[in-house]
């Protein structure tokens, strides 16, 4: 399984904090039994997108971190794996899990996250702007975190409310409740 952690590569972000994110979500996917390659697409923005190709056929499946949507997506575009995610979404054996914003990627469009997710940081260069197009893999608004012990639910409540206002079919999903689409 590859890990892709880049939704926490924050511009100010505590290092030792996100070092520790990283070892845990690592740590609890091989508790599961899981082989687990970690992923960082930063070494794939100037590389031959062969390479990202090559490892991910190569691997049973992806799991997403969470963090900054907008950061997460800035690095799937740079990188090329946002095309290649939508090609192995067709893949009847290939797995794409993740939490947060790895889920919230995959909506069609990234408007409704600008409350959780700072759509001003941009962390890579060559990037100076956010990218609002998701991967549109699912056709609502993924909204983690609903009324949850975490930071940022209240954020989301405010997602949800824009969603409301503007027409985009969403769903709410608490910490620890799974969604399964085939």
């Amino acid at each position: 399984m590859g890990y892709i952690p880049n939704a926490t590569d924050f511009t100010v972000a505590d290092l030792e904090q996100v070092k520790s994110h990283r070892v845990s979500d690592v740590e609890d996917l091989e508790k599961l039994g899981l082989a687990v390659k970690v992923v960082d697409l930063k070494q794939y923005f100037d590389s031959d997108p062969k390479e990202l190709e090559g490892l991910v056929s190569s691997l049973s499946g992806l799991w997403v971190s969470g963090g900054n949507v907008f950061i997460l997506r800035q690095a799937m575009m740079l990188s090329g794996l946002d095309q290649l995610i939508i090609e192995k979404s067709k893949d009847p054996v290939f797995v794409y899990g993740g939490y947060s914003a790895g889920c919230c990627v995959l909506s069609k469009s990234l408007k409704s996250y600008q409350y959780a997710s700072d759509a001003n940081d941009t962390p890579y260069s060559g990037i100076s702007t956010a990218n609002w197009d998701g991967l549109g893999l699912i056709n609502f608004a993924f909204m983690p975190h609903f009324q949850s012990d975490h930071s940022e639910s209240e954020a989301i409540d405010k997602e949800i409310a824009y969603c409301n206002a503007n027409g985009i079919s969403y769903k709410p999903v608490k910490d620890g409740d799974v969604l399964i689409y085939e």
